[in-house]
This record gives structure tokens, C-alpha cells and sequence, in this order.
């Protein structure tokens, strides 16, 4: 296993300052490569202290960026027209990339990663979506599919 310093936080991993033991393959070939560990060298250990400085310091204006983002996403409602037959039974469905076109066209831009949906919208009416913009910064956002006779 190798060891390696976060320089920020990842899902399932670890938070940005901690000392954690991952693949070398993972390590060498993702995290080292991104920015997004630094090797936990003897030398790196002795600057942990002023790296968990650094980094709790960029970490907090991401928070206050991801803060600012959810509260504006707080009261947006997001209406998609969706063909529909015979008993509102829908054609097709409602992914990440609709809801995130949906509200670049009201001039909101938002990555679509960040749209948490555990299956495609397959039904006509008001549904609530998770926004996760970090481990702990989350945004219930509510979509409106709307019926439109085919």
C-alpha cells in the first residue's frame, strides 16, 4: 500500500489533510497526477502541519463557494416538458444531462456529476433530486416533468 497526503477531499476516501494508505496504482496514476494527494514522504509528514493549514484554508472558500451555490439552488424549480401517450405514460425519461440543460437555460450551471439521481425520471409530475456538492454541502432540487400530449 502506498501512503499519500489528500490535498482534498474524496468521496469514500478520506478528507483533505489526512494521511491514508491506497493502491499504488491509484495513487501513482490518479491522485499524485490531479494534485490531489501529495506522497507521504518523511519530508511531506514534517509539513503536514502547514499543508493541513493550506489546505483547511482552500477547503474552506470551496465550502463557502459550494454554500452560496446550494442556497441559490435552494428555491429553483426545474420544469422539463416530456412527450406523453395514452395514460401520461411518458416517452423516454429524465436523466442528469436534461435536468442540467434544464437549468443552464435559466442560467444556472451546474455539472451534471453533481446531480445525484439513483435511476432516470420515468414518470410525469413533481419529483425532489439531490444536489451533492461535497461530502457534507447538499441541495434537495425539485423537478417538474411536465405532460405535453404527443
Amino acid at each position: 500500500m502506498l501512503e499519500v497526503i489528500l490535498t482534498q477531499d474524496i468521496d469514500k476516501l478520506g478528507r483533505a489533510g489526512e494521511l491514508v494508505k491506497v493502491k499504488p496504482g491509484y495513487g501513482r496514476n490518479y491522485l499524485l497526477p490531479r494534485g490531489m494527494a501529495l506522497p507521504a514522504t518523511k519530508a511531506n509528514i514534517r509539513q503536514l502541519e502547514h499543508h493541513r493549514r493550506e489546505i483547511a484554508a482552500r477547503q474552506a472558500k470551496i465550502r463557502a463557494d459550494h454554500e452560496t451555490a446550494a442556497a441559490s439552488l435552494k428555491e429553483a424549480v426545474v420544469s422539463i416538458p416530456r412527450k406523453v401517450g395514452k395514460e401520461d405514460k411518458m416517452y423516454g425519461s429524465v436523466s442528469t444531462k436534461d435536468i442540467s440543460e434544464a437549468l443552464s437555460a435559466q442560467n444556472v450551471e451546474l455539472d451534471r456529476k453533481l446531480i445525484k439521481l439513483p435511476e432516470p425520471i420515468k414518470t410525469v409530475g413533481t419529483h425532489e433530486v439531490e444536489v451533492r456538492f461535497s461530502a457534507d454541502v447538499s441541495v434537495n432540487l425539485k423537478v417538474e416533468v411536465i405532460g405535453v400530449p404527443a
